[in-house]
């Protein structure tokens, strides 16, 4: 299976960031976790929230910002990696002069019912 960026319409999720999603098991037939990429605009913060089941993989690739996790406040930029555990809360501020850009991993898939804003 193979997907094309440029056919992947975008919608925003609970938290207020922008999606597309590269892959997923609703709609591309993989099994255990889903890719996406989540854009989130400059001085522009998502809601804070937290998914009971899923483990998130978040990768900075584009932009820099600020990520809230739990009560740990960590810069990120190009090339950074953060794990999300399952249960922790978390928000991310887009602090540069461009768009963060932020290829987000869930395993299991992510899930509206599992996003729990707070």
């Amino acid at each position: 299976m193979k997907t094309c960026y440029r056919e992947i319409a975008a919608y925003t999720t609970r938290d207020g960031s922008e999606i597309r999603e590269l892959m997923h098991p609703g709609v591309h037939g993989n099994r255990q976790q889903s890719l996406a990429e989540a854009i989130v605009q400059p001085g522009q913060q998502t809601l804070w929230h937290r998914h009971r089941r899923s483990e998130e993989l978040y990768h900075v690739t584009r932009g820099a910002g600020v990520m809230m996790l739990a009560s740990e406040t960590l810069s990120i930029a190009v090339g950074d990696t953060v794990l999300i555990p399952p249960g922790t809360a978390h928000c991310v501020i887009a602090t540069g002069s461009e768009a963060l850009h932020l290829l987000c991993c869930c395993s299991p898939a992510y899930d509206h019912d599992d996003t729990e804003l707070l």
